[in-house]
């Protein structure tokens, strides 16, 4: 889809509201006792590596400089601000689904944002279309609801400049902040912010993906359409960006966590395990 379109959520405040919430119980659920959302750890040292010391926690840096294995010390955890990334790009809404990807990805925002408040941690938003939407992290579920009900209802004509807004979200932090990126993840060169923003922040991504992607994959020749600026090209289904076994590499390689979610099928339960296993591999203390 392209042109000046508005997306506009089928489905009514209440009923939304319901999903959101039940949303935020099955994400908090089972997990009091570890580290989730917003949950983090303050940097306190470099030491060498020993062994048993997950291979996530080792210093990069310091490993590079004196050609010996280094690994971070953190010291207790503390309540970490989270960011929630979401892509508002034309891409977002082409989909087989009545359910397309955008309010999916607005669902998953307003369960993860009440699940942070659960956990007394603040959260905000940052929009990663052309059309530039940020709200600085609060503890307010009033603030919460007004950018739930702005983005419910959003214009969507707009490219995709999610390495661009990530490099001006970095910018603007001044502490560690968990930032979780949800996206359909069609830019490839937001790699390379997602990789320098990593070194700093603790980066999670939630890839969604359309029935009708998923079946592309080893297809040959066909001609598509870019639903973000209407240009059409030739392409097959062999492409990096059709497969998310290679994007998954690729963001291991850089030390960031990946969950892919199919929009066709049940995903609370996938992303509260992914949560709930970040915190217990120590994943959020890099």
């Amino acid at each position: 889809m392209h042109g000046n379109l508005d997306y506009v959520d089928p489905m009514d405040w209440r009923q939304f509201l319901i999903v959101v919430n039940k949303l935020a119980d099955n994400f908090n659920y089972g997990t009091d006792k570890s580290p989730f959302l917003g949950s983090g750890v303050e940097y306190v040292q470099s030491r060498q590596y020993q062994y048993g010391d997950p291979v996530r926690s080792i210093d990069w840096r310091v490993t590079a400089r004196t050609g010996k294995v280094f690994v971070k010390e953190f010291e207790s955890p503390k309540q970490m601000p989270c960011y929630l990334m979401i892509d508002t790009s034309a891409s977002m809404l082409v989909s087989s689904q009545l359910r397309n990807k955008y309010a999916t990805a607005l669902h998953i925002a307003g369960g993860l944002a009440f699940a942070c408040l659960e956990r007394v941690s603040p959260v905000g938003i940052q929009t990663t279309g052309s059309d530039d939407y940020q709200v600085e992290p609060s503890l307010s579920k009033d603030q919460i609801l007004q950018w739930l009900h702005h983005l419910r209802r959003y214009t969507m004509n707009q490219q995709s400049v999610l390495g661009t807004r990530l490099s001006q979200l970095c910018a603007r932090l001044k502490n560690r902040t968990l930032i979780i990126v949800i996206s359909d993840m069609h830019e490839p060169a937001a790699l390379n912010s997602l990789k320098i923003a990593a070194q700093l922040h603790d980066i999670a991504v939630i890839q969604l993906r359309d029935p009708g992607e998923r079946e592309l994959g080893g297809t040959g020749f066909f001609r598509a359409r870019e639903p973000e600026t209407g240009r059409e090209f030739v392409t097959h289904g062999n492409r990096e960006w059709t497969d998310p076994t290679v994007l998954n590499q690729e963001l291991k390689r850089r030390q960031i966590d990946h969950l892919l979610i199919d929009i066709d099928e049940p995903f609370a339960h996938k992303i509260r395990w992914f949560f709930q296993s970040r915190g217990s591999l120590g994943n959020g203390a890099r």
